[in-house]
């Protein structure tokens, strides 16, 4: 019984014991990569070349390449893949090449690699990371792009034997490196410049402090000229939607010229270090998204005048209604083509300059907080888009329609993202913002259609023949030719009293201000008759004496019999200067 128990002790022990065995080889493959020499071909390392840390090896890199020292930087690249009798000889080209192409290609923020042998993932934010705590062996440095491929620099952490484990830019990026240097190394200007123009001073060489002020002057007097040429064409080109459009694209134009030269002098005459080049490029791409979307954005507005012309014409209420409807329409399309592209270049943007990785995590970090800060900072520009939009779907307004907003006769002349424009009837321009506009009472003297009552109001006499004066009103309604419908013309005693009788007379316009017109000069013309034929019709004053104050021969008092001051009904439809027209 001891013996077969015995032996299974033994096997239960082992068992354990290799198992702690795996369990350490496969924690040590996790922190890092086992070779079987660290650049043999080198010899031992000086006293300047610090590998302990993804931190210490990059930046250990940058001082030696900076200081020109080459061959002590070729012991910070993992030269795995190279014979070592040629580990001496091409590792200081190579790591010349690699300092150069960093320089140009990248700028590389080595605060924030980690600072840890093991590279650890520490949770600096507060919140509970998935990773925090993890050991890494390999980090990513940057990506470059060479012939419409990417590769990406590397530093992994590897260990000989049992010596200490180390830093080194991996042996991938090692043989990306020719292929990058034909991308990003010195330009055909840098090639053929003086050796005291390379000095460096601060981040930037010499010749890079001469260099960018004159590069931008070239590109600024480029875009200068295409703005130029393109006045002289505009002013060449007969009147009409042609040059209208030339001379809307005139500054896009020019900066995408400016953008194409600059691209092409970074492409192939000069090669700034990479935060220059990495500013500039983020710029170009702006530049070039921006005057592109601009284009398409004015190209839409130049169809947009031509069908206004063609279909519309002027814009008033005197247009068929299906016609404003369609402008409205065409003014809502152009907001959905502006924010489409506003969005289309935004991405386009971020896609390029590749922000996408980092933020993402930033926007989900701090998203309660620019929640807050949008609807604080945007909340009327925001509200003022919703009620633009609601407006053109609805279409309570249309382009063309005659309104009365706040007392003022007004034609609606453009709705816009954040405001309507309005034309009075003096040709003044009243800009409302969209939201208090729908917010506000007003009336819409076109929603169904133009045609529009009008009364003219009389306070006469009660001898006043009601007969003569309607008769001479009709004539006078139906001679003029901005009344309509003269089945509806009406001339009625509308009140009455002590000594006056009320008269109104009731026409109708093809559209309000017409109507106004017909108004005004039929009330002209009906008071000149009753002023030459029928002045006894106006109101007076009645004098009543007695036969006591006549035999007295005194002086008779007067009674005089005024007329009452009257209620009336009155037309509080404002007339086209901004105030009530009693009628």
């Amino acid at each position: 019984m001891k013996t077969p128990l015995a032996w299974f002790l033994l096997v239960v022990l082992l068992a354990v014991s290799c198992l702690g065995v795996a369990q350490d080889e496969e924690e040590e493959e996790t922190r890092w990569f086992g070779v079987d020499a660290v650049n043999a071909g080198l010899g031992q390392p000086p006293d300047a070349v610090d590998r302990k840390t993804p931190r210490d090896a990059v930046r250990s890199f940058l001082e030696l390449t900076e200081q020109k020292d080459y061959a002590a930087a070729a012991h910070l690249l993992n030269l795995l893949d190279l014979a070592a009798e040629e580990q001496a000889s091409r590792g200081a080209v190579l790591a010349r090449q690699l300092a150069e192409v960093l320089q140009r290609g990248e700028w590389l923020d080595i605060s924030g690699l980690s600072a840890r042998q093991d590279a650890m993932v520490e949770d600096t934010s507060g919140q509970q990371s998935p990773r925090a705590g993890q050991t890494r062996r390999n980090l990513k440095l940057a990506t470059l792009e060479a012939d419409g491929q990417s590769y990406e620099v590397r530093v992994a952490r590897y260990r000989a034997g049992e010596q200490d484990p180390v830093w080194l830019i991996a042996p991938e990026t090692i043989t990306a490196i020719p292929k990058l240097y034909e991308e990003y190394g010195p330009s055909w200007l840098e090639g053929h410049l003086p050796e005291r123009f390379q000095t460096s001073i601060g981040r930037l060489k010499l010749w890079e402090w001469l260099a960018i002020p004159l590069f931008l002057v070239i590109t600024g007097a480029v875009g200068w000229f295409i703005h130029a040429l393109m006045g002289l064409l505009t002013r060449g080109l007969p009147a009409g939607l042609a040059s209208v459009f030339a001379q809307m694209i005139r500054l896009p134009l020019a900066f995408i010229a400016m953008a194409l030269l600059a691209q092409w002098l970074l492409d192939y005459v000069v090669s700034f270090s990479g935060m220059v080049t990495a500013s500039l490029r983020v710029m170009l791409i702006i530049i070039m998204a921006w005057g592109v979307g601009l284009i398409a954005v004015r190209l839409v507005d130049t169809l947009l005048i031509r069908m206004t012309r063609r279909l519309v014409g002027e814009i008033d209420d005197t247009k068929h209604r299906d016609d404003r409807k369609l402008l409205t329409t065409l003014y809502a399309l152009r907001r959905a083509v502006i924010l489409v592209t506003v969005l289309v270049v935004a991405i386009y943007v971020i896609a390029q300059v590749s922000l996408f990785e980092t933020l993402g995590m930033s926007l989900l970090a701090s998203a309660s907080v620019a929640t807050v800060l949008v609807g604080i900072a945007g909340q009327a520009v925001l509200g003022n888009i919703l009620a633009s939009f609601q407006v053109s779907l609805t279409k309570p307004i249309r382009i063309g329609d005659l309104v009365i907003f706040e007392g003022r006769w007004s034609y609606v002349e453009g709705i816009y993202y954040t405001f309507i424009r309005l034309r009075t009837w003096d040709e003044r321009r009243l800009v409302v913002p969209v939201k208090y506009f729908v917010s506000q009472p007003y009336e819409n003297l076109s929603s169904k259609n133009a045609k529009h009552y009008r009364s003219i109001v009389l306070t006469l006499h009660l001898s006043a023949d009601v007969a003569t004066l309607r008769e001479r009103f009709e004539a006078f309604a139906k001679e003029d030719e901005n009344v309509i419908d003269h089945h509806k013309l009406a001339c009625l005693v509308t009140g009455q009293h002590e000594a006056t009788q009320e008269i109104t007379c009731y026409l109708m316009g093809p559209e309000p201000i017409a109507a106004w017109e017909a108004e005004m000069r039929i009330r002209e013309k009906l008071l000149a008759f009753i002023r030459d034929h029928h002045p006894e019709w106006w109101p007076r004053e009645v004098v009543v004496l007695s036969h006591h104050d006549i035999a007295r021969g005194d002086t008779p008092p007067k009674r005089r019999i005024r007329r009452p001051a009257r209620v009336e009904e009155v037309d509080e439809t404002p007339s086209p200067g901004g105030e009530p027209s009693p009628e």
